[in-house]
């Protein structure tokens, strides 16, 4: 990889503390169609994959029928508990205030979620028009599209980007985009609560506190000057 020139973030799960939260709904929304699944099951099948995924998924090993309405209510009652549930991970604002590389968001939810994500916040002039969603590329994660979109947007090169992720779905994501991607563990919904999930792609540089970043990311500076060097 080149040096760091642009960093790339998920938003669920790395910028928000979301993912409980989208479990608690989802969860409270299917046990009304009859059809049950736990923590575990959220985690594993839906983490980091967009909504259109989540329903085939849904649908495909579902005994029930679905109702037509699933999305609209689960939507619409997600969007009403992250009003006055939603928080920012710890430490992020003091790391985004430091950050003088470009950065941008790249994410599965839909645009009126992470708009309300960001907004809610205080998390949008960060990132100001730079923020990606699956909606605007033809393969959601774990296809490398929404990355690659991503930097061609910003005008980077993938070996130019570093993307910060927490899902498998996203880490693979990342890696078939051919970029650089370490793992964020500090969300809710692994951090303290379940080891970190298993990675289809080998030694990702992981951390569970966005304090820990800044000097990540120094190191990482200074271990490709070393490469360059020699």
């Amino acid at each position: 990889m080149s040096a760091i020139k642009c960093i790339i973030f998920d938003c669920d799960g790395v910028l928000v503390d979301s993912e409980v939260i989208s479990a608690q709904i989802m969860i409270e929304e299917l046990a009304l169609e009859n059809t049950e699944i736990d923590f575990a099951h959220f985690q594993k099948h839906f983490l980091g994959r967009g909504f259109a995924k989540v329903a085939v998924d849904i649908r495909a090993n579902s005994e029930q029928v679905i109702s037509d309405d699933f999305e609209s209510r689960y939507r619409a009652k997600l969007m009403e508990a992250f009003t006055h549930q939603l928080q920012a991970m710890p430490g992020v604002y003091q790391v985004l205030d430091l950050l003088s590389l470009p950065c941008c968001v790249a994410t599965s939810s839909s645009p009126t979620r992470v708009e309300h994500s960001l907004m809610l916040t205080g998390l949008k002039h960060y990132f100001g028009q730079n923020v990606f969603t699956a909606s605007q590329v033809n393969n959601g994660k774990p296809a490398p599209d929404l990355f690659l979109f991503a930097a061609a947007q910003m005008g980077m090169s993938p070996s130019d980007c570093l993307v910060i992720e927490d899902s498998e779905t996203g880490l693979v994501a990342a890696a078939q985009a051919q970029m650089a991607v370490w793992h964020f563990t500090g969300g809710s919904h692994i951090h303290g609560k379940l080891r970190p999930i298993p990675v289809a792609t080998p030694e990702i540089p992981t951390f569970d506190n966005w304090a820990m970043f800044p000097d990540m990311l120094i190191q990482a500076a200074s271990t490709q000057a070393d490469v360059r060097k020699n």
